[in-house]
């Protein structure tokens, strides 16, 4: 009897020693926490808002079940058309200036500069400072009558008047795509700056000695080695920049006359402040083609051979 009763619990243990040494099995134990925090905070709520999307529910209320009907009114609603196009002009012209200052700066911050850990330190500023207080800022720095653009403008003798950077439409288009790149520069710059000093120093002496100039050292040595970087920083780039909430809602509440509201900022208003959770949820999952598409291209676009490689094929 005592023999059969240790047999199992021996074979037991050899099976559990077995899954202890098998690596994909450990493998998959250690990525069980990160998955579930994935299906409660990831997928739940995304297959919630598909399903609100498909409903006409009201806040504090059951809906109905009605199909594509919140989509089919969106694709005539005028407001939801303008948010479509504020949404990609703010991302591509966002994306493009940050992408564009973020290198130039990690570029000038990989020199050999004095006190460059403290320029680093400044840089990171904008990028740690809580989003609400930068748009707070950004609001004081735009107000039509005491803005300290306008006033040193003026000063200077190149305006008359103050410029009413919020209420006019381009005007405040501008001023929130301003806003988003003074705040996601330091990332971009950073992660850049991190991604240079990667690269050895012999690569460029070796061009140098071949006579290759700066512009060519840059284009030959410097962009096909941080591509693969640049890719990741683009695809974050965009994607914050396209679900950009709090900068424009503390700034403009998506006024005037809509001209700033983006689809986040859209769907909101219509779900919380306008009570229709069926419609800000549809507008919500109008997002997601158009996430797909701009990480899509922005990931696959910028790992193209010749950015690899340096050539044209």
């Amino acid at each position: 009897m005592m023999g059969a009763d240790i047999r199992p619990i021996a074979v037991r243990r050899r099976w559990i020693a077995r899954l202890a040494d098998d690596r994909n099995f450990l493998g998959l134990v250690f990525m069980l926490p990160a998955a579930a925090i994935l299906l409660v905070f990831l997928a739940y709520p995304l297959g919630l808002g598909f399903w609100l999307g498909l409903t006409d529910t009201p806040i504090g209320a059951p809906g109905h079940f009605v199909g594509l009907a919140n989509f089919v009114s969106l694709a005539h609603d005028s407001v939801f058309w303008l948010a479509v196009f504020n949404t990609t002009f703010y991302t591509v012209v966002a994306s493009i200036l940050k992408f564009a200052l973020g290198l130039y700066l990690a570029l000038l911050l990989n020199r050999r500069l004095p006190f460059k850990s403290l320029l680093r330190a400044i840089v990171l500023l904008p990028f740690v400072v809580p989003t609400v207080l930068s748009a707070i800022a950004f609001w004081w720095i735009y107000d039509p009558q005491f803005s300290i653009v306008s006033w040193a403008l003026i000063k200077f003798g190149l305006l008359h008047q103050y410029i009413d950077f919020l209420g006019q439409p381009w005007h405040a288009r501008w001023a929130v795509i301003a806003a988003n790149v003074w705040r996601g520069i330091p990332f971009v710059a950073i992660t850049l700056l991190a991604g240079l000093q990667t690269i050895s120093p012999s690569l460029y002496e070796a061009a140098t000695l071949d006579g290759a100039s700066s512009w060519q050292r840059f284009y030959y040595i410097t962009l096909p080695v941080l591509s693969p970087i640049i890719a990741v920083v683009m695809t974050f780039s965009v994607l914050l920049t396209f679900t950009d909430f709090q900068l424009i809602y503390a700034i403009t509440r998506g006024g005037p006359i809509n001209a700033t509201h983006l689809m986040a900022t859209l769907s909101f208003e219509r779900a919380i402040t306008g009570g229709h959770l069926g419609e800000g949820a549809a507008i919500a999952d109008a997002m997601v083609p158009f996430l797909l598409a701009a990480i899509m291209f922005s990931y696959f676009g910028l790992q193209r051979r010749r950015w690899q490689h340096g050539s044209q094929d």
